[in-house]
């Protein structure tokens, strides 16, 4: 089973931390990518993005998207792909490899389901418990 995510994060990013926070307490090992210097192919990037429609390719919260500069909904495949290549601020974050899975975006009930199929169940003990196991071991 696989326990290990690729992670391509903006660094110092607070929903990227919370988000690699859930993984890891799923028992999961990051690999972690810088997104703004990721060197994918545009090939690699587009595996990424699947069936997704072209705007949910891009950041909402990205500057140029914000003010208006660049509006996703008018945009054709190439015309994306050559925009996210040039200012991969603009992509949505994070990209992820969970098992043979590439995903754009942190979509938490699909990162669940894949969680739980490639990655092995971490044991759950409550801390009730654990206390129990800590205190025999001492005895």
């Amino acid at each position: 089973m696989v326990k290990l995510v690729v992670f391509y994060e903006k660094p110092f990013c607070a929903a990227n931390a919370k988000q690699k926070q859930i993984l890891r307490s799923s028992g999961c090992t990051l690999i972690e990518r810088n997104l703004l210097e990721h060197g994918l192919s545009v090939d690699e990037l587009r595996t990424f993005l699947g069936e997704k429609r072209v705007p949910e390719w891009f950041n909402p919260a990205a500057p140029s998207i914000k003010n208006g500069e660049i509006n996703p909904d008018g945009l054709n495949e190439a015309e994306a792909l050559e925009l996210l290549m040039n200012d991969p601020i603009l992509i949505r974050r994070p990209l992820m490899v969970i098992g043979t899975e590439k995903l754009c975006g942190f979509d938490e009930k699909r990162v669940s389901e894949l969680l739980e199929r490639y990655v092995e169940a971490m044991p759950k003990i409550n801390c009730m418990e654990k206390a129990c196991l800590e205190k025999k071991s001492a005895e």
